[in-house]
């Protein structure tokens, strides 16, 4: 079957690139459809309207004592390169996330434990690029769907002790492509295992689910309610 576009037409990378995942699909019989983006602060708005409830909100202004270690804004990742725009001193989730994270944090925080945040909200932008380096969705979310982070109801996260500031010892390091990051890897010391069981039980409990290839990785379920966004830190922190 072919396609034959026989008008001019003005297009966005963004739409392009979705246009692309959808006709690949319907090529080999599996039809999507086009996901929305939302990229602009009139955009932004128009969805809170709707539910202002489920506006993004700064991870920061309800866990106050809450470690960011944004590993995107750094050269300390899996690309070794700078992957957002800015450097940014903070991060966002959905309001509902938010809260359910300050009930694990306080939870921890009674055990003498803390939350470290790796990544939160993720530019759908910065989606596409790692989609261009690494195409396996179990690590990397296709950009034709969109990922969690991209709707800010996704984090990468693990747990640190609260005298030391140190993390406690995980299976390994923050987006390790390897089997031993899968929550079904067992071949690891005892208090490896128990480590990443405390954070796994304390997310599930507190409303998240994990992701079976990253113990780091957990989001919120319903993933279809959220919209995908494309929207800078420095804009999100003004709304």
């Amino acid at each position: 079957m072919g396609y034959k576009i026989t008008q001019p037409c003005n297009i966005s990378l963004s739409a392009f690139i979705i246009f692309c995942a959808v006709f690949a699909n319907a090529q080999s019989g599996k039809l999507m459809k086009p996901i929305p983006i939302v990229n602009t602060i009139s955009g932004y708005k128009e969805t809170m309207r709707a539910d202002i409830s489920q506006r993004m909100a700064n991870l920061r202004q309800f866990i106050p004592n809450i470690v960011l270690d944004l590993r995107y804004g750094t050269k300390n990742n899996f690309v070794h390169k700078i992957m957002y725009a800015e450097k940014p001193k903070y991060t966002f989730m959905r309001l509902p996330a938010v809260k359910l994270l300050l009930g694990a944090q306080k939870e921890l925080n009674k055990k003498g434990y803390g939350l470290k945040i790796f990544d939160a909200y993720r530019p759908y932008s910065v989606t596409r690029k790692f989609w261009e380096l690494v195409h396996d969705e179990r690590y990397v979310a296709d950009p034709a769907l969109g990922s969690g982070h991209n709707r800010g109801i996704a984090v990468d996260l693990t747990i640190i002790d609260l005298k030391t500031k140190k993390e406690l010892k995980m299976p390994t390091g923050f987006d390790s492509f390897s089997d031993s990051a899968h929550h079904d890897f067992n071949n690891l010391p005892v208090e490896t295992l128990q480590n990443r069981e405390l954070l796994k039980s304390i997310m599930i409990k507190h409303g998240f689910v994990p992701l079976n290839t990253e113990w780091w990785h957990y989001s919120l379920p319903g993933a279809e309610k959220y919209e995908v966004m494309d929207l800078s830190f420095e804009a999100l922190k003004h709304l």
